[in-house]
C-alpha cells in the first residue's frame, strides 16, 4: 500500500524546548503513542529511537570504519564526482525522483503568501510551517533559485504553483550537465520565466547570469551532502554572496543515522560519514550540530530540525528509521 501523501510539517526544530518525548508534538500528523500500534500505518512522524537502538546504529558506523574505499580509489570518486552524476541522470533522466509537492508544507517561504510571520510559532491548525518574512517589493522581481536542480523535480512544480505570480522568476542550476539538459528539454521549460545552466556550487566564481546579491530564496535540497567536506566553506561563500540581505537559504538533506547510512556496506566509507554509492555519486549524513556550525558563522538560523520517520513494512513487518535535517537560514539585512 502507498504511503499517504504528506498533508503536514513533519519536522521538529531541536531549539523547540517544549516539545519532549512524553508530549504531543506541536506538528506531525502520524505520531506513534503505543508500540502495539506500529504496523497500523505505513509512516509515522517524530519517531524516537531507544538507547539500545541508537547504540547499534553507532556501532554499524564503527563496522564500516574498518573497511573504508582503499586510498587509491577514493581520488577517482572525488575526481569524476560530475561525470558520475552526468551518468545518473542519462539514464534515469526526470524518472527517478519524485516532484517534491510537500515544498508548499516545509517551505512556503517559495509561494506568494498574504502573511509573513517571523521565526517560531506555528498555523492555527499545524499543518504548514511558519514562513520566515521575506520583504516582497510590489513590482520587483522576486528571483528564487534551485541549487543542485537535477531533473526538475522541485523545479517545474514551483514554476507552476507560482504561475499567476508575474513577478516570480526561477533560476535552476546544477552542476550535471546531463541533468541541466534535461531540464532545457523538459516541454514544461519556460524561458520567460525562468533560466537553468550548469554550475558548481563549489566554484570560485558565481554564475554569470545571477547577479551578486539578486536572490530572494535558495533551495538547497539533497545538494551539500553530495559535497566533499573540504569544499564546503567555498558552498557557503557562494550562498552568502548570491542572496540579497534578508534572503533566506532553504535546506533539506540527510541526516547521521538515517536508514541509507546504516545500510552501506564494506569499501563504502570515503571518510567519517561520507560515503560512496554503488553508482559513483557521494553522499555525507550530517547533524544538526554541523549544521549550526556552518551556517551559524555569517547567517541568522532561523530554523535547525530534524524529521524522524518510522517507515513501516507492513507485509514484512519490517521498521526503518529515516533521519533527515531540515533548515532556514537568514543573510542579515546589515
Amino acid at each position: 500500500m502507498p504511503s499517504e501523501p504528506k498533508t503536514t510539517t513533519s519536522v521538529r526544530d531541536i531549539a523547540d524546548t517544549a516539545a519532549s518525548a512524553n508530549e504531543t508534538p506541536r506538528f506531525g500528523s502520524r505520531t506513534l503513542q503505543a508500540a502495539d500500534d506500529v504496523f497500523t500505518q505505513n509512516a509515522w512522524d517524530h519517531a524516537e529511537w531507544t538507547e539500545e537502538q541508537e547504540a547499534q546504529a553507532r556501532e554499524a558506523v564503527l563496522r564500516q570504519l574498518e573497511h573504508p574505499v582503499p586510498a587509491e580509489d577514493q581520488g577517482r570518486y572525488h575526481a569524476e564526482a560530475a561525470e558520475n552524476w552526468n551518468r545518473f541522470y542519462a539514464k534515469n533522466e526526470n524518472r527517478f525522483f519524485k516532484d517534491r509537492h510537500w515544498l508548499r508544507i516545509e517551505f512556503p517561504e517559495l509561494f506568494k503568501t498574504e502573511r509573513a510571520v517571523g521565526h517560531g510559532g506555528s498555523d492555527d491548525d499545524g499543518a504548514q510551517a511558519p514562513p520566515a518574512q521575506i520583504t516582497r517589493e510590489p513590482g520587483r522581481r522576486f528571483n528564487v533559485m534551485e541549487i543542485g536542480c537535477g531533473a526538475g523535480n522541485a523545479f517545474f512544480p514551483l514554476l507552476a504553483e507560482n504561475q499567476a505570480d508575474p513577478d516570480y522568476y526561477a533560476y535552476a542550476c546544477d552542476f550535471s550537465e546531463t541533468a541541466v539538459r534535461v531540464v532545457r528539454e523538459n516541454a514544461l521549460y519556460d524561458p520567460a520565466r525562468s533560466e537553468a545552466f550548469v554550475w558548481d556550487l563549489t566554484s570560485p566564481e558565481l554564475p554569470p547570469s545571477v547577479a551578486p546579491g539578486s536572490v530572494d530564496v535558495i533551495l538547497l535540497v539533497f545538494v551539500l551532502s553530495a559535497i566533499h567536506p573540504d569544499h564546503w566553506q567555498q558552498a557557503m561563500d557562494n550562498l552568502y554572496k548570491l542572496l540579497r540581505p534578508g534572503g533566506i537559504v532553504l535546506f533539506r538533506d540527510y541526516g547521521r543515522y538515517d536508514l541509507a547510512q546504516l545500510r552501506f556496506k564494506r569499501n563504502r566509507l570515503l571518510s567519517d560519514n561520507f560515503y560512496v554509492r554503488g553508482d559513483g555519486t557521494r553522499v555525507y549524513f550530517f547533524t544538526n550540530e554541523q549544521l549550526a556550525e556552518l551556517f551559524g558563522q555569517r547567517f541568522e538560523v532561523l530554523q535547525n530540525a530534524v524529521d524522524r520517520r518510522l517507515i513501516v513494512n507492513r507485509h514484512k513487518k519490517l521498521q526503518m528509521f529515516r533521519v533527515w535535517l531540515q533548515g532556514k537560514f537568514r543573510k542579515p539585512l546589515t
